[in-house]
């Protein structure tokens, strides 16, 4: 048994810099994820073959802003408050239609219960591992659009036209752009990703996140919470803005996404993760630990 202590591995002046949020930097992570969405719509633009690329692409951006809402809620992503604020919900729930104060309430239950039976994202892997007959089902109704359906009625069933505005704003910019450029069928792709690929990722997402933990039900976050080392393809479509480092960002959520590279590789070197199976080396090995037998 690993008894190394988290003071151990991480000094206070090691933490205390990567706790360090940037305006710069976070203005930068954001404009990579608006720049792929970009080069996603060109690649359909120029070639109609390349549109599959395309909407592998918008899927990842669409989870790449989902976690700038996410780290915009834990105020992270920026060194100014306001920047979080706005750009959270103008940019970051907005893009996938979702009221980002209630996220943030919801989400810092998460954080706060994590290793209990009250943490509210038990649902999202309730019964991991599971059979590959239940784990296909799963993904089949992902990739044929029932699990967007079901999310969209719940979305839409206590509506309002203020807390739709943010979401409607960032349509009505997108299909401005496109339209400009030519080609406002473009808009088209847009809603084939995340009607059919991004409820897929956001799975695989909760299925690395926890789904595959030691034991959700301890408080130990080495074992309720689990990370998962991306190449540059799963970075592009699955794990955007070094979500893939859960565990990292459960221990210390105030450290913003581009810290948290630096954050893992200092704790794997000291030997912090050692002996406890809390760390898998891409996604295939997260399929695979979610199937039970």
């Amino acid at each position: 048994m690993n008894t190394l202590s988290l003071s151990d591995a991480l000094s206070r002046e090691e933490l205390r810099y990567m706790s360090r949020a940037s305006d710069w930097r976070g203005a930068l992570m954001l404009a990579g994820d608006f720049a792929l969405v970009a080069i996603a719509f060109a690649l359909s633009i120029l070639s109609l073959w390349l549109i599959p690329v395309s909407i592998a692409l918008l899927a990842g951006r669409q989870l790449a802003f989902a976690i700038v809402m996410h780290d915009c809620a834990h105020r992270s992503l920026f060194r100014t408050k306001w920047l979080n604020e706005v750009v959270g919900k103008w940019i970051g729930g907005a893009s996938i239609d979702a009221p980002f104060l209630a996220y943030r309430d919801y989400h810092m239950k998460h954080h706060r219960f994590a290793g209990t039976p009250d943490d509210p994202d038990h649902v999202l892997v309730e019964g991991y591992p599971v059979t590959k007959d239940s784990l296909r089902r799963k993904f089949i109704r992902d990739f044929t659009g029932q699990t967007f359906i079901k999310e969209l009625i719940f979305s839409w069933k206590d509506a309002t036209f203020a807390g739709k505005l943010p979401f409607l704003v960032f349509q009505a910019v997108m299909i401005g752009a496109l339209w400009l450029a030519g080609a406002i069928w473009a808009i088209s792709l847009w809603w084939a990703a995340r009607i059919f690929v991004f409820p897929a990722i956001m799975r695989l997402r909760n299925i690395g996140e926890h789904g595959v933990a030691l034991d959700r039900y301890d408080p130990e976050p080495r074992r309720n919470t689990h990370t998962t080392s991306a190449n540059w393809i799963e970075r592009l479509t699955v794990a955007p803005n070094h979500v893939h480092y859960h565990l990292e960002h459960h221990m210390f959520a105030a450290v913003p996404p581009y810290h948290l590279p630096r954050l893992h590789r200092t704790l794997a070197s000291r030997g912090y993760f050692d002996g406890f199976d809390c760390v898998s080396p891409g996604y295939v090995t997260v399929i695979r630990k979610a199937v039970r037998g």
